[in-house]
């Protein structure tokens, strides 16, 4: 579990995170969404230490996070898993180099030991036969698999996803989507996800965090979601539902 309390950030004059408490349930995809702006991406860096808070607390288990000093913190980054926007592959780099990038940073494993553990994880997200293709030359589903193979591949208690569907069609989406909920489960990961995609909120939210102007408005689940009392929450889906509709008319 990853546990939040009274967390503040502001930039210059401006706050940007308002008093955020909220825990995180280990097994579970916690989905964190609210439009572009509302404080989603800052809370995600905030929780993984990419950005230092004003003040609060950060408890990974009955770890208080935000107030290790530098070699603190790495023992716990060990334990993370970091799925980007867009992939953040290393194009100079093969699938293989790329998935095998956080074992050369944080371990002290064999070459061969290594190597397996590479082959496990693609193998485990579906990549075959593509060890020595470089990023340029993979689709963006592929990609995707790859980045995810390589945050598993130190085998974390916990995974962050910044937008994972971002770029990508509709049913690689689902695939991705069922991808994370299931590696999740798998092994009983912490997993959060920012996301403002609501195909991804119906299919994943087993526990969803709706912020708005660094605030938290509403907590649920997708079976509580569109029954919400909160008006803002309900502007925010009905616009993605609109989006999403215009988007099909198009076609």
């Amino acid at each position: 579990m990853i546990r939040v309390k009274n967390i503040d950030k502001s930039f210059y004059d401006k706050k940007v995170l308002d008093d955020i408490t909220v825990d995180f349930e280990s097994g579970k995809t916690n989905l964190i969404i609210g439009r572009s702006g509302s404080g989603k991406t800052i809370l995600l860096k905030s929780i993984v230490g990419l950005h230092e808070i004003d003040s609060g607390e950060i408890w990974f288990e009955n770890v208080l996070f935000n107030k290790l000093d530098f070699m603190g913190k790495q023992d716990i980054r060990k334990e993370m898993g970091m799925l980007f926007q867009g992939s953040a592959l290393f194009d100079s780099q093969t699938v293989e180099q790329n998935v095998r990038f956080p074992l050369d940073m944080f371990t002290t494993k064999s070459p061969e030991e290594k190597i397996d553990r590479v082959n496990f994880c693609l193998k485990r997200v579906d990549i075959l036969n593509a060890n020595h293709l470089y990023p340029s030359e993979l689709s963006g589903g592929m990609k995707k698999r790859v980045a995810i193979a390589r945050a598993i591949s130190l085998n974390p208690k916990y995974l962050f996803c910044d937008e994972p569907n971002s770029g990508l069609d509709p049913i690689t989406a689902l695939l991705i989507d069922a991808l994370i909920k299931e590696l999740t489960e798998e092994y009983s990961m912490t997993t959060i996800v920012n996301t403002h995609d609501m195909n991804s909120v119906m299919e994943n939210g087993e526990k969803i965090v709706f912020i708005d102007e660094g605030r938290i408005c509403w907590e649920g689940t997708k079976h509580e979601i569109l029954h919400s009392d909160c008006e803002i929450l309900n502007d925010f889906v009905f616009a993605n539902a609109l989006a999403k509709q215009l988007r099909s008319s198009d076609k």
